[in-house]
């Protein structure tokens, strides 16, 4: 039997240890772990011919085994959480996600696994969205449900939240940088708890791992992977939803992109992805007739073999290479942690810390705006403010000069006050 899937499968309890004990070790990643399974036909038979592959590769990085207590310990502790350790190649392995470059061996789910055979969009974009983003989010992911399209994205803040909120009752998959026990950020634990009733909670990393710059490229390309079509609905230039987008790309998939406008940095990545040939989309309609013969068919796209790639930039993983050149999947790390928040979203944090709850108000108003109009009412709910105070904030905004008042009740940001 091959790592690659090809069959199903059903690891017995000692085999499943036995793979997460030759890919928790140090320096065996999915590639490593895919060329060490289909030499030796096993991972008990690798872990027993790693001692003789390492004196006879002096030049290698340093593999150190991983404790086969700890391995034990790991599975204990996610069965008690409630999850369970699904392998490469068994009936519940979501098939889009097999057919990438370099899955990952083994996922820890946790809610219902029944999900992960359902066909799914990725919907990813700006944590410091805007009211306009999160609106059309919510409209999507809506959208996408009532079709019985799983929705998937990585539990961040702004656009990633919104759209787990949106598809909670029909099912959604939120994937983990970190492991189960270290939800990012830590606000989002309830919003964990409540996919899981419907849906799923996804992770490759240890039961305890704090996620790091690196992880959440790892976590974006199983976000990307495990959909027929990733939909990025607002992104700055240097934004780790273009590392998404990037991995799709790569993966086959389709890439969808919400224009936006041209004064509002949050559009900037989405409008450089429409001039690169992603399609445009401002309906739902416009990502499910892409997909329905996709979705009909059964297709999935996968990666060939050989592909060319571009120039390293830095690993994913840290893979030895035993076999000649692994070919890492590359990608320049740290994008992944919450964008800086600007100094009106600083200084409205102090403000709501001394009770200043005013001025904390307007500046949370002033981050939801930008030049495109939106109505009052989405602001309400984007801000989950009381309606007095959200009107309270826009007067105040108003007489600044920073908004414009349109008719029909919609209001935005003064080009160039962005």
């Amino acid at each position: 039997m091959t790592a690659s899937g090809a069959k199903a499968l059903l690891l017995t309890d000692a085999q499943r240890l036995d793979w997460l004990r030759l890919i928790r070790s140090d320096n065996i990643g999915p590639r490593t772990f895919r060329g060490l399974i289909n030499r030796f036909g096993g991972a008990a038979a690798a872990l027993d011919a790693l001692p003789g592959l390492i004196r006879d590769h002096a030049g290698a990085r340093k593999i150190r085994m991983a404790n086969i207590d700890d391995c034990r310990r790991e599975i204990e502790l996610t069965e008690r959480a409630g999850a369970r350790f699904v392998a490469l190649g068994e009936p519940d392995y979501p098939a889009a996600l097999r057919a990438i470059d370099s899955p990952p061996p083994l996922i820890a789910v946790k809610g219902r696994r029944e999900v992960l055979a359902r066909p799914m969009i990725a919907i990813v974009g700006s944590r410091n969205a805007s009211a306009a983003g999160l609106t059309l989010t919510e409209r999507l992911a809506h959208d996408f449900a009532a079709q019985n399209y799983v929705v998937v994205s990585g539990l961040a803040r702004g656009i990633d939240q919104k759209a787990h909120r949106a598809s909670l009752k029909t099912g959604t998959i939120a994937v983990l940088a970190g492991g189960l026990d270290k939800i990012y950020p830590g606000e989002h634990r309830g919003l964990a708890e409540e996919i899981c009733e419907q849906g799923a909670l996804i992770s490759e990393m240890p039961f305890a791992w704090e996620p790091r710059g690196r992880d959440f490229p790892r976590r974006n390309r199983i976000v990307s992977g495990l959909a027929l079509g990733t939909v990025v609905v607002e992104a700055a230039r240097r934004s780790g939803s273009l590392i998404t987008a990037r991995f799709a790309n790569e993966q086959g998939r389709e890439v969808f992109a919400v224009p936006g406008s041209p004064l509002d940095p949050r559009a900037e990545g989405t409008n450089d992805l429409l001039r690169q040939g992603a399609t445009f989309c401002t309906r739902a309609d416009d990502v499910l007739e892409a997909l329905g013969p996709l979705r009909e068919m059964g297709i999935v796209a996968s990666v060939e073999e050989g592909e060319p790639r571009k120039p390293p930039e830095e690993p994913l993983w840290d893979e030895t290479d035993l076999f000649g050149s692994p070919d890492i999947p590359v990608t320049t790390a740290g994008l992944e942690f919450d964008e800086p928040a600007s100094p009106q979203i600083a200084q409205g944090k102090a403000a709501r810390a001394s009770g200043d709850s005013g001025y904390s108000a307007s500046l949370a108003i002033e981050n939801l705006l930008g030049a495109a109009p939106v109505p009052i009412d989405d602001l309400v709910r984007a801000s989950a403010a009381p309606v007095a105070e959200v009107q309270a904030a826009i007067l105040d905004l108003e007489l600044q000069g920073r908004i414009q008042r349109h008719g029909g009740g919609l209001i935005s940001l003064i080009p160039g006050r962005e």
